[in-house]
Order: C-alpha cells, then structure tokens, then sequence
C-alpha cells in the first residue's frame, strides 16, 4: 500500500475491518479459550508490578531515542512533514512509509499478544472501537493528522491519560458511552487546533 500511496489511515481502518470480519466468520463469532500453557506473558509480574507496564516503559524509550537520534527516525519526520521535499533532498520516501508499517505490524503484534495473554481468550469483538483509542492518544499526545509533527513519550502518556479518565468514569457510575464521546470531541479539537497552529505559521512566513 505504500507503493500505492494511499493515506495509511484509510489502510489502516479499512484492513482492520476486512480482518475483523474475517476472524468473525472464520470463527463465527465464538470466543477462542483455553489457550496453551505458557500463554501467560501477561500475568507475569516483577516487583509486583504487571509485565506489560515493562513493556510499555521499555518500547516507550528505545522507540524515543531510536526517533530522535537515528537517520531513519528523522527520515521518517521529514517524510511526514513534506514528503516531496524529503525526495528530493534523497530520501527514498516508499521505502520509508514501508519500513513504518512493517515496525507498527510489529508493535502491534506485540500489543495483540498481550491483550490476549491477559483475557485468557481470543474474541474477535475485543477490544470494540480501539482504533478510536488509539487515534485519539496519538493527537492528544502531539501527533499531527497531517503528519511531521509528534512525539512517542507524548502518545504514551496520552494513552495512560485516556486510560486512567475511563477506569474513573467507571468508579463515578457514568456511562463508557460517554467516552466515545469524549474521545470524538478530543479529537475534533485537537487536529483543529493543529490546523490552526499550521495557519498561523504560514501566516507568519508570509508576512
């Protein structure tokens, strides 16, 4: 899809869906359980502390300084930012977007691997609408919907951020639906404050 050049986000829910369904229908819809000895990443705990919160602390760094500090990383910034301008200046655009999807199929499998681990099943209904999870941890945390712009640490902690607001909607007795629609508000908010940030700068070139 990268050779392609289709948006990734249009790639990204599009294949989820075809998935999803697939899994539904091969599985017809029933819950995958009593998964082998040793499926248990999940419930493995260090200092009484849940691996996953390792996971997460651990990716979170190395991916940070990996983007930071690595040719590749900045590629991929420039890439996002202006990827014209990245071609010119010899960056081999394509080449790039496909090693990005490569490494998120590989945090993603990661991330699925847990998730599993951790229900003790496979449903293929698990987890509902986390895609819009995922979209809103990113530009909360400083992730441009028109690229260039974002940071890891950023979308981690925005991550936990939406986490923590859920697990307290519960506590308070409100309605998860009401988290829909927080995320969509949050959403609607923030690319057009990026929008706006974007404007005022070329406003600023300009003059």
């Amino acid at each position: 899809m990268a050779y392609l050049r289709i948006p990734s986000i249009v790639v990204t829910l599009g294949l989820a869906s075809i998935l999803k369904g697939g899994l539904i229908l091969v599985t017809s819809g029933r819950e995958i359980s009593g998964l082998p000895e040793g499926y248990e990443l999940s419930q493995l705990r260090w200092l009484e502390i849940p691996s996953p919160i390792y996971f997460m602390i651990i990716l979170t760094i190395i991916v940070a300084i990996w983007m930071r500090y690595s040719s590749f990383g900045r590629s991929i910034y420039a890439v996002g930012g202006n990827a014209e301008a990245a071609r010119l200046s010899g960056i081999n655009d394509r080449r790039v977007v496909l090693n990005v999807f490569i490494l998120n199929g590989i945090f993603v499998g990661i991330a699925a691997l847990l998730f599993a681990t951790q229900l003790d099943i496979i449903r293929a209904t698990v987890p509902a609408n986390f895609e819009l999870l995922v979209i809103t941890a990113s530009v909360v945390g400083g992730v441009s919907i028109l690229g260039g712009v974002g940071t890891v640490v950023g979308s981690t902690l925005a991550a936990i951020l939406l986490n923590a607001i859920s697990s307290s909607l519960v506590f308070v007795q409100i309605s998860p639906y009401w988290m829909r629609a927080f995320q969509g508000i949050l959403i609607l908010l923030t690319v057009l404050a990026d929008l706006w940030r974007r404007r005022r700068q070329q406003i600023g070139l300009r003059g």
